[in-house]
């Protein structure tokens, strides 16, 4: 059990070369995934519904006739809806009412409302904000069923404005989950389609006769979605292309073990390949965290997937001060950063690189995850360095408005023709001169 979890020291030598061991992480180039997504990809394009409904029955067990019959009605998503245990659609409500609520604020504060100025000579420069028309929204389905998926991406989608939402969800061997429907008609998804895969990636990407094209697909899926998310971009906008889910917890040791430990394994438990840190400058609790993992480890159901997580890139670091704790995590960027200290708000001042930060003991990633209302899709292996959480801004798009008066057209036409002649773009030139008087 000593080596359940790799122990390391940030004053060793050798630490910085293997946190880099630890951290690295590249996306499956696997070339027959790739390849069968771009088959796949290219059929639908060629044929449509034909190729969507024949992947769909193949893949997923169907025995469907046509694309139509694939599609759930408004009214089979509010069946799935009444369906659940009142305690189950209260927490459901609350989730989304609080996710809506925050990005409600969200697009207030983003400048969704656009602007404009004028200038002295009556030019106006200005910016329009206009969201998307229509997008589409994988979800996973089978062994996998994330309702908050649903919420997540659907409310922003609502709030900034998108006038339709598509949803695909994958229906193994018929088999349908209600509380993702359930999510589909609280969240106000538009129309649902029971297809997954590079099929569905396709269908929304391309457009068919019966499933129309949409402007950007949003949502998580497995490794032949991402390859298809890829292939796809350009075409359409995608949110981005995510890697397995990350924890890093800075803890000045006032925490209880337990729940630190449990922290940890909230990442772990999703795959093999999730990854789950702990920063702390106290030797004594590094050890008793260490303690508690090896007592609660039994008993979770998905003991043997946190375990090989836990193993494989894991990792219990002494530091020196939590002030070296906050250099580190910005090196690594953290999806998920909690800050399980006394007064968290000092470190998450020093924070510039972090997908989602939780400050202070009570503040577990878990409830990120469901219910506190900011977006739980994260950038991941890094990629918060340039990256962002989704959110009410990817739904939108800008669009600079110009109006420039006679007399602005005076001024900017010198310029802009003295560039272009620099440039050896005559027309150019030529058409900003033809304005002057």
């Amino acid at each position: 059990m000593a080596s359940l979890i790799t122990r390391l020291d940030a004053s060793a030598p050798d630490f910085a070369s293997r946190l880099s061991s630890l951290l690295a992480f590249e996306a499956s180039e696997d070339e027959a995934i790739d390849r069968a997504a771009a088959q796949i990809l290219a059929s639908v394009k060629a044929s449509g519904d034909t190729a969507v409904l024949e992947a769909t029955n193949r893949f997923d067990r169907l025995q469907a006739s046509s694309v139509a019959d694939l599609e759930l009605s408004q009214q089979a998503l509010q069946q799935a809806l009444d369906s659940l245990t009142p305690e189950r659609r209260l927490a459901l409500e609350t989730a989304a009412q609080r996710v809506r609520a925050y990005h409600e604020r969200q697009k207030q504060e983003c400048g969704s409302a656009g602007f404009s100025y004028t200038e002295a000579d009556g030019t106006v420069l200005g910016q329009k904000v206009t969201p998307l028309d229509r997008v589409g929204i994988y979800v996973p389905g089978g062994k996998a069923a994330y309702p908050s998926s649903v919420l997540m991406n659907a409310i922003p989608a609502k709030v900034a404005g998108v006038g339709e939402i598509i949803m695909v969800v994958p229906t193994p061997d018929g088999v349908q989950n209600p509380l993702v429907l359930a999510a589909a008609a609280i969240a106000g998804v538009d129309r649902v389609f029971t297809i997954g895969g590079a099929q569905a990636v396709g269908a929304l990407a391309y457009g068919t006769a019966t499933i129309p094209q949409v402007d950007k697909i949003v949502g998580p899926g497995n490794a032949y979605v991402a390859a298809a998310k890829r292939r796809v971009f350009g075409t359409v906008g995608i949110d981005m292309i995510a890697g397995p889910s990350e924890i890093l917890v800075l803890c000045d040791g006032s925490t209880d073990p337990d729940w630190v430990a449990m922290d940890l394994f909230s990442q772990a438990e999703h795959d093999e390949l999730a990854q789950s840190i702990l920063l702390c400058p106290d030797e004594a609790y590094i050890e008793a965290v260490q303690a508690s993992i090896i007592k609660l480890l039994p008993q979770m159901p998905r003991q043997e997937v946190i375990r090989t997580s836990l193993a494989n890139r894991g990792a219990l670091i002494k530091v020196e001060d939590m002030q070296q704790a906050c250099e580190i995590a910005n090196s690594i960027a953290a999806e998920h950063l909690e800050i399980s200290a006394e007064q968290p708000q000092q470190w998450a001042d020093q924070i510039r690189h972090a997908g989602a930060m939780f400050l202070g003991r009570y503040s577990s990633e878990a409830l990120g995850d469901y219910c506190a209302g900011p977006n739980h899709v994260l950038p991941t292996s890094r990629t918060a360095r340039f990256s962002s959480p989704l959110g009410v801004y990817d739904f939108q798009k800008r669009s600079s408005m110009i109006y420039v008066s006679e007399q602005g057209a005076q001024t900017l036409g010198k310029v802009a023709a003295e560039l272009a002649y620099g440039e050896g773009l005559q027309a150019h030139a030529r058409s900003a001169e033809l304005r002057l008087k």
